[in-house]
């Protein structure tokens, strides 16, 4: 969890995937480190308040993997400039790619003093109206 500099008010949380040093970019909604393309593989269909999107499980060269989900394709954060993260600070993005305030837009880089806390879960309603939990590993 963390604050951005614009405002230390609201809290949020993203998915640090860019280290100081790290080279970052979006080509065609597949995210590059350092020049490679982080692994993603399809992992089916999610349906949500009546809108299907895509979903991938992206891995990390770490090993780490999640789910991302992408709207559509050739959004306006699908392709990017090259960002390089500077000292003492990180890259976030959203998983949902299409829809989310993150480092490829205004809010930028997140200074290491912004981040306060390790989001341990994620909570959000299902599309009957049921609450779903899952632990981030």
């Amino acid at each position: 969890m963390f604050r951005t500099p614009m405002d230390t008010k609201v809290d949020y949380v993203k998915r640090v995937v860019g280290l100081p040093g790290d080279r970052i970019q979006m080509r065609s909604g597949v995210l590059y480190l350092n020049g490679t393309a982080v692994e993603r593989e399809p992992a089916g269909d999610l349906t949500y308040q009546s809108v299907t999107v895509q979903a991938f499980k992206e891995t990390l060269p770490s090993g780490r993997s999640y789910a991302i989900v992408e709207q559509v394709d050739n959004a306006r954060g699908d392709n990017t400039r090259e960002f390089v993260v500077p000292d003492g600070h990180y890259f976030v993005l959203g998983d949902n790619r299409d829809n989310s305030l993150d480092s490829r837009f205004d809010m930028g880089f997140i200074p290491d003093d912004n981040i306060y806390a390790k989001a341990a879960i994620v909570l959000f309603n299902s599309e009957d109206g049921s609450r779903q939990m899952s632990w981030i590993q």
